[in-house]
């Protein structure tokens, strides 16, 4: 059937994939010649990745991230900032369309590693200097220098793990992706299902403050991403989850603040049409 030849296709296209990898990462050696005329194995490269994933994992995670990241980022989005920049993929895998990137360290320091900044501008200069690279250095759990409500789309990709395993908290960096999108903007994520026994996307899911905390006699809340779409990443070896979360235009807000809210907006909007009821009649 149709069904069975595209995934015959797909695992086929996916198995020449992987052993490019492996060749152009050197996973394969050919062994040397000792002093004594023996062959002598070359000191060995492992194949296992700089974020502690098996290959087959990252690889698959990879391809996801590319898919989500270019499909679900709106072609109206100007800035996007990026959860623990490590190298220069995010670049590619935004639309053309995105005016200006600003980078997270997943390190302690908060510091862009010399090889996150130098694969950044790489690949910022193979692609035609599109997107303006905002060399930030922040931690990606404190976006100290990004302001509130001033990013169009948040991305993530494999970064929690590497926070948790830096004393980084996931946690906060969700909290602060929420806190520096805009209304409407889009938290974008392919990360590890779970991390101990928490998961990211229940997390993502149940976000009422961006403190994290509510008072338990405090009224009802909105939430703070209000749809949220989510698919497990198949042919995986270590579970990750895909999703894409659109920030609530009433994130955080009980009834009473978004009452509140809605009356000054409309106070705002009846001064504005005052305004151009008087401009009219002063050009008559």
């Amino acid at each position: 059937s149709d069904e069975i030849i595209m995934k015959s296709s797909f695992s086929l296209c996916f198995s020449v994939t992987l052993c490019f990898f492996l060749a152009a990462s050197d996973a394969f050696v050919a062994p040397t010649t000792g002093d004594f005329g023996r062959a002598r194995r070359a000191p060995r490269r492992t194949t296992s990745l700089r974020m502690g994933l098996d290959l087959v994992t990252y690889l698959r995670a990879e391809w996801v991230s590319a898919s989500l990241f270019t499909n679900q980022t709106p072609r109206s989005a100007d800035v996007a900032l990026q959860l623990g920049s490590e190298d220069g993929r995010v670049v590619t895998f935004l639309p053309r369309t995105i005016r200006e990137i600003i980078t997270s360290s997943s390190e302690k320091d908060g510091q862009l590693t010399v090889s996150a900044r130098r694969q950044l501008k790489q690949q910022q200069e193979r692609r035609g200097g599109s997107a303006t690279i905002n060399y930030v250095d922040q931690p990606s759990d404190v976006l100290r220098e990004t302001p509130d409500e001033s990013v169009d789309v948040v991305v993530s990709m494999q970064a929690a793990a590497k926070m948790e395993e830096n004393g980084l908290d996931w946690k906060k960096s969700i909290r602060e992706a929420a806190r520096v999108l805009k209304p409407g903007g889009r938290f974008l994520f392919v990360e590890q299902t779970e991390f101990g026994n928490e998961s990211y996307l229940a997390y993502v899911e149940d976000l009422m403050s961006l403190t994290g905390e509510v008072p338990e006699n405090e009224e009802e809340r909105f939430p703070i991403f209000s749809e949220v779409g989510y698919d497990d990443v198949d042919l995986v070896i270590t579970p990750h989850i895909a999703g894409v979360a659109v920030k609530s235009m009433e994130a955080g807000m009980t009834s009473a603040e978004r009452a509140k809210k809605e009356s000054e907006e409309e106070k705002q909007r009846i001064a504005d049409l005052s305004i151009t009821a008087y401009e009219r009649g002063i050009k008559k």
